[in-house]
């Protein structure tokens, strides 16, 4: 089990990128407008499972390429400490439309339940599991035990972490959607701690490990 200060820090760092507005918050959001809060919390469940299929895999991969070479896990999370600090710059400099259009992140109708739609969203985004890949490693540490129960471990903090604010934006969707709309510093304001969050997380691994 990874130790109480990691486990803090993780929390800490992990609870500021749930709540900046993402794909898996507009989803939410426009089936909870399009279809009420129960479509939306049956597409926000969906994203949870689907997020676990990311968080079990790259646990395996993760824990292969630890056995196989600790000079290669160092350089994945030199990789994914660089791929954290480009995501917040990105951030930091993206122009302000993604939240505006929040219908956008909603595919066209398909059949099958909201749940089974939002787990084959979430498999299905390549960007989820680059971003598991990137984030959790830099809180392994290989002399708390178990790679693979680290990650899992950390993984499910992170997506149930998700999976409560979707469910709260599904709850809340009126009101959520008009703030996100109408406030400009709001989202700003979410950006920022965003990308700031990501930066500094990328920056405090090269330094740490260069100690």
């Amino acid at each position: 089990m990874p130790d109480l200060a990691t486990l803090s820090l993780f929390f800490t760092a992990a609870f500021i990128l749930s709540i900046t507005p993402g794909p898996g918050i507009l989803y939410t959001l426009a089936r909870s407008l399009n279809g009420g809060k129960s479509e939306g919390i049956l597409s926000a469940l969906g994203l949870f499972v689907g997020g676990l299929v990311h968080v079990v895999a790259a646990a395996v991969g993760i824990s292969s390429l630890l056995m196989t070479s600790a000079v290669a896990f160092s350089l994945v999370k030199y990789a994914g400490a660089a791929y954290l600090i480009y995501l917040g710059l990105r951030t930091l400099l993206s122009q302000d439309t993604l939240l505006v259009n929040a219908d956008a992140a909603v595919p066209p109708p398909k059949q099958g339940s909201a749940f089974h739609q939002g787990v084959i969203t979430e498999v299905l985004n390549p960007k989820t599991a680059l971003f598991f890949l990137a984030f959790i490693p830099q809180f392994i540490n290989v002399e708390n035990g178990s790679v693979f129960t680290q990650f899992l471990v950390l993984g499910l903090i992170t997506d149930c972490l998700n999976l409560a604010v979707d469910v709260f934006v599904a709850s809340f969707a009126g009101p959520i959607g008009q703030k996100l709309r109408g406030s400009y510093r709001f989202r700003r304001s979410q950006r920022m701690a965003s990308g700031c969050t990501m930066i500094g997380l990328g920056a405090y691994v090269a330094v740490a490990d260069q100690q």
